[in-house]
């Protein structure tokens, strides 16, 4: 017997709040004695308080031991677990549970209960925890030694905060993993960025998000309740951003002891810290806040228990002791725990229980059922795991090397957004449990490496995209630094614009007008980008108003949206202004300018833009001042500068030939289709008139064609627009009266250039000016055309293309030539002024039994001729009014007409319809064709002498055969019986 056991074991209970130094108590005492065991909540805890352990003592004398990990080197002597993995059948002297008071917990509290009881050291015990446990722990427990600890610090209640108020090194503590994403959001937006500590997170990737807020690269930490647990940062104010925790059975309410264990994290060491609320939580109860601050809680009435002395007698004796009371006061059942459902689950089946036979059976079952489910998902996939686990070793004594490897292999990947890389790292951790299990398979170590291999690659993956989604490194930077006032920043302006402030990029400067970088896309981003920029850009913007002041004319452009460029940057924008030459300059607003610097900006785009209206349209103002000493000039100069050089329009008749000569003298042409000043048709003067043009019009400038086009060939069918309103119209989408303006003349569906078509019309004119002339050679392509659009465009132009005459047969010598003439314009035909004439109601009663007649309304195309129109219907005998001797001034009424025996299907007579309205004698209709034979008639033309002059009607007549016995005349009015007019009117009569 040692020396050591002659004395008995000490027991020994440290309480107190958090911040009190118990676990560094506890571990200095484990490493004073040879050997000690310690379990700790958490696998985090335990694999933070290993490496302590190991810097200590070496990695040969230290080992780890969790559910899913195992380092357990041969001359091991001090271990740190799990409370679940800590191997009770080895003795050490010195054995510790942290966190004890989570006996109470319903689910994981009868691990904690077990070890309360059951755990001791052969020299030393001592379990730390809360002070809420101190009367059943002294109850169940009534050797232990109870110590109380003061906390070191002081905890206060902050209240409510906003998220963008909180102070650095602040904790914000959620309770889901969705409220931590949207929180963790949240904060890089306006805070530059947060680390995620969550119990999913594989201790290495827990590692690497603690180290990046404890180097201070990031200033708040968004967690889960696991940072509760013994997690030592350095956390100066805990904001809850919920006072509610969903417990895996229901949503409830945090007690305050809870509240406590989280808020406690604040303020480490000798530094005090804070505590309070954010974002959408309610503020906490200001009874709470005093039970937290003093750290007064109500002690727990009751510790969870579950019967550690098992039955494996069968699966119904295992499943009874499992069932057990409580052997003692201050002890319950908790919650099922998952072990104990997959059994109840698995004890249903027929052939698990046939395997399950004897007591090793049932041992070997009730070990497969304690594979921890790390997974969590809510459906029977833990319990067929488990099942396939008890039956391979069941049959085979052993696990498939094959299904083992493939499975861990199959994790081995790090694709996925985060929720897929925290579920593949929980099944991983499930195979990290079964691999740990030596006598479950062979070679366990391999596949033990293996596992440990897929986990880091998972979790260096996990905490990549975490520092992705949930980190801006600039944006944390900046603020710190502009958050010294004292600081200078570091900043400078490339060569290319782009703004770097402390080794970041945060936008690029154009001109004077500064765009945050494209990736700041988020609203609090692009506020501290260019809240750096401000302070970055104090001195380029001043230096780049004197380098604008000093450009040359050559650095300003505009741009189709009346927009000018400074060497490729906007700095101002035109709008109309009181003369169409004379446009407004209003500089781009920059809130780098103040009012004097942005009057000099304008001052100069605006002596730049006079000197360019000078340079191109200088001509106006010179021919205006030669025109001021001329009254009869005035006014042409005048419409000239209205229509900045181009006043379209025939001037043949408003300027007579003397004027045109005084005119042309200072340079205005008076030409065929428009009055103008050669000067203004040029390419860059063409594109500035174009540009003044659509401002005074508030529309984008149109796209001209190439100066060196002479005609420009448009779809017949007219194009809409461009669907951009901004975007520059094509010469098919022209809007109206652009064309004329800008000197481009439109024939059909082509444009002619005005310079052109005045010098070629004039040429055509001299030509013809007595008969037509044969067609020039090259005359299509002088405008620019195709033989088959010159008849189009010559008529457009005032002039008419008579085409060539082929020799008929039997002729001999040359065919006439092509040849171009005048367009002559038709005389319309003389007839004498009638009165209008009321409209003729149509006839309901009759049939229409009278061919078709040409009517200009409804027709195209001259009249039908006769001889292609139908016969008319047969009439009664007309009556002769001059026999009858002069009429009295009365409404005109029709005697009876000779009798004559009615037709079938004929129209009523005149007598049976009631008399007839009243109308003048012009207004009965007129009728085409012969008249029916009727009785001669008195006063005939011949016998009543010589007819007074009057005006001729040179348009067809009707004929009037009062004897009966002349043939009717035929006016050649229409056209010839084989021209298309007529055969377009035969088949219209046909269709009719």
């Amino acid at each position: 017997m040692s020396d050591r056991s002659m004395f008995p074991a000490r027991v020994r209970a440290v309480l107190g709040p958090t911040n009190t130094g118990k676990t560094h108590l506890a571990i200095t005492r484990m490493l004073a004695h040879a050997s000690g065991i310690i379990g700790f909540p958490l696998r985090l805890l335990a694999r933070e308080n290993y490496d302590r352990m190991v810097a200590v003592k070496g990695e040969k004398h230290v080992a780890l031991i969790t559910g899913e990990e195992k380092i357990v080197p041969p001359e091991a002597r001090w271990f740190a677990c799990t409370v679940e993995a800590m191997p009770l059948d080895r003795r050490a002297e010195f054995v510790a549970v942290d966190e004890i008071q989570l006996c109470a917990d319903a689910d994981r509290g009868h691990i904690f209960t077990d070890r309360l009881l059951n755990a001791r050291g052969m020299v030393e015990t001592m379990f730390l925890g809360a002070e809420t446990i101190r009367p059943l722990l002294q109850r169940l427990v009534p050797q232990a030694e109870i110590e109380t600890r003061p906390r070191l610090s002081q905890l206060t209640h902050a209240g409510q905060q906003k998220l963008t108020r909180l102070p650095a090194r602040s904790a914000i503590v959620a309770f889901s993993a969705t409220e931590v994403y949207a929180i963790a959001e949240a904060v890089r937006r306006r805070r530059g960025g947060c680390a995620v500590v969550m119990g999913r997170l594989s201790p290495r990737t827990r590692n690497a998000q603690v180290a990046l807020y404890q180097n201070r690269e990031v200033d708040f930490l968004v967690a889960t309740d696991a940072i509760g647990m013994g997690l030592n940062m350095d956390v100066d104010h805990v904001a809850f951003a919920s006072l509610r925790k969903f417990d895996g059975h229901a949503l409830r309410d945090l007690t305050a002891q809870e509240a406590a264990q989280i808020a406690g994290r604040a303020g480490r060491g000798m530094r005090d810290g804070t505590f309070g609320t954010t974002a959408d939580s309610p503020p906490i109860p200001d009874e709470m806040a005093k039970q937290i601050e003093n750290h007064a809680f109500e002690p727990l009435a009751q510790l969870a228990w579950r019967n550690s002395d098992l039955d494996f007698a069968s699966v119904d004796a295992l499943l009874a002791s499992l069932a057990a009371p409580p052997p003692a006061a201050g002890l319950s059942k908790g919650n099922d725990a998952v072990d104990h459902i997959t059994l109840h689950a698995l004890s249903r089946e027929a052939e698990i229980r046939d395997l399950a036979q004897g007591r090793a059976r049932v041992r070997l079952l009730w070990e497969a059922c304690q594979v921890p489910d790390f997974r969590k998902i809510a459906d029977d996939s833990h319990t067929r795991l488990c099942g396939k686990i008890f039956g391979h070793l069941a049959k085979e004594g052993r696990l498939p090397q094959e299904w083992v490897a493939g499975s861990i292999a199959g994790l081995d990947n790090t694709e996925g957004d985060l929720d897929t890389l925290m579920a593949r790292l929980a099944n991983i951790r499930v195979w990290s449990y079964v691999a740990a299990r030596a006598d479950w398979m062979d070679d366990a170590a391999t596949h033990q490496a293996e596992a440990r291999k897929a986990e880091d690659n998972v979790s260096d993956a996990l905490h990549e995209r975490l520092l992705a989604r949930f980190v801006d490194r600039r944006a944390a930077h900046l603020i710190r630094s502009l958050d010294d006032a004292e600081k200078e920043l570091l900043s400078a302006v490339t060569r290319q614009g782009e703004v770097v402030v402390e080794g970041h990029t945060v936008g690029r400067v154009k001109g004077f007008h500064f765009e945050p970088d494209p990736a700041a896309t988020e609203a609090e981003e692009k506020r501290l980008v260019l809240r750096a920029a401000r302070r970055a850009l104090r001195e380029e913007m001043p230096r780049r108003l004197a380098s604008l002041e000093v450009a040359k004319d050559e650095a300003f452009t505009l741009t189709p949206q009346h927009r000018v460029l400074w060497d490729g940057a906007e700095v101002a924008r035109l709008r109309p202004g009181p003369e169409p030459l004379k446009p407004h300059v209003d500089p781009v607003a920059s809130e780098f300018l103040d009012n004097a610097q942005r009057e000099r900006v304008r001052a100069r785009i605006a002596g730049w833009l006079d000197g360019l209206v000078k340079k191109e349209l200088g001509t106006l103002g010179a021919i205006e001042a030669k025109a001021a000493e001329d009254n009869t000039l005035r006014g042409p100069a005048f419409r000239l500068r209205e229509g900045m050089g181009l006043v379209p329009g025939a001037t043949e008749r408003d300027v007579p030939a003397e004027l045109r000569t005084r005119l042309k003298t200072i340079g205005i042409r008076a030409g065929r289709y428009a009055l103008y000043v050669p000067e203004v048709l040029k390419p860059r003067a063409m594109a500035l008139r174009a540009q003044l043009w659509a401002l005074r019009h508030h529309l984008p400038t149109p796209a001209l064609p190439n100066p060196g086009l002479v005609s420009v060939t448009l779809p017949e069918i007219p194009q809409p627009p461009p669907e951009d309103p901004q975007a520059p119209r094509p010469p098919e989408s022209w809007p109206p009266g652009f064309a004329p303006f800008i000197g481009w003349l439109q024939a059909g569906h082509v444009l002619l250039r005005l310079d052109v078509v005045e010098r070629v019309a004039g040429e055509l004119g001299h030509l013809t000016r007595r008969a037509p002339a044969p067609l020039p050679e090259g005359l299509a392509s002088r405008l620019g055309l195709k033989g088959d659009t010159l008849g189009m465009v010559l008529e457009a132009m005032g002039f008419r293309l008579i085409p060539s005459v082929p020799l008929e047969e039997g002729q001999f010598g040359p065919p006439l030539p092509a040849r171009i003439g005048t367009l002559r314009a038709e005389r319309p035909p003389r007839r004498p002024p009638q009165p209008e004439r009321a409209p003729q109601q149509p006839r309901q009663d009759a049939p229409r039994q009278d061919a078709p007649r040409w009517d200009p309304a409804v027709m195209f195309g001259p009249p039908i001729p006769r001889e292609l129109r139908g016969p008319r219907p047969e009439r009664g005998p007309r009556r002769d009014p001059r026999r009858e001797g002069p009429r009295p001034d009365r409404p005109r009424q029709d005697g009876p007409r000779p009798e004559a025996a009615p037709q079938e299907g004929a129209p009523p007579r005149r007598e049976d319809r009631g008399p007839r309205p009243d109308r003048p004698r012009f207004d009965r209709p007129r009728q085409d064709g012969p008249r029916p034979e009727g009785p001669p008639r008195e006063g005939r033309r011949d016998d009543r002498g010589p007819r007074p002059d009057r005006p001729r009607f040179d348009g067809p007549r009707r004929d009037r055969d009062r004897e009966g016995d002349r043939a009717p005349r035929e006016y050649q009015s229409g056209p010839k019986a084989d021209s298309p007019f007529a055969v377009l009117a035969q088949l219209k009569l046909k269709k009719d």
